[in-house]
């Protein structure tokens, strides 16, 4: 398995990748899915702004991404990012994620970053536990903050200083 920078030409996979989490869960908030074309427009926009995109691949096979942003606009928040991150079901249980984080951080640390949030969403004690045992502080839950499916959904932070 290889890390690297996700290119234009893993668009279709991500958005294979994604899709079904948008569609069918709500470890994701959003509704609406992703074509490749919004894919690939979200990779070279984090690649003009000096963020991490990475993709884990296996024999050809993207198997995971993740990425980060600045958490909120303005420049009181340049040093603060908010990631994501997706495996393939198959991916997941395998150390893929925890790869794939390490690697984020350690792009975002570099690009001069000093704190990262996770927002997971309450229906995801899988995600939650996962970040963390990467060292990740549960600092706030946002009651029913999201809408999908006819219900409301929470939101649980996690930080971590970088």
């Amino acid at each position: 398995m290889i890390l690297r920078g996700a290119e234009a030409d893993d668009a279709q996979a991500i958005a294979r990748l994604v899709n079904p989490v948008i569609r069918e869960t709500t470890i994701t908030f959003t509704t609406r899915e992703k074509t490749a074309q919004d894919v690939a427009d979200d990779i070279a926009a984090k690649r003009d702004l000096g963020h991490g995109i990475l993709v884990a691949e296996d024999a050809g096979a993207v198997l995971g991404v993740a990425s980060y942003g600045q958490f909120r606009p303005g420049p009181g928040y340049a040093r603060t990012a908010e990631h994501s991150i997706t495996l393939a079901v198959d991916a997941r249980g395998r150390g893929v994620g925890r790869m794939l984080m390490q690697a984020l951080e350690d792009h975002a640390r570099a690009t001069g970053m000093h704190a990262m949030i996770a927002a997971v969403s309450g229906e995801n004690p899988g995600g939650v536990a996962f970040h963390e045992r990467l060292g990740y502080a549960r600092v706030a839950v946002l009651p029913q903050v999201g809408w999908k499916f006819g219900r409301w959904l929470d939101l649980v932070l996690l930080q971590k200083q970088l």
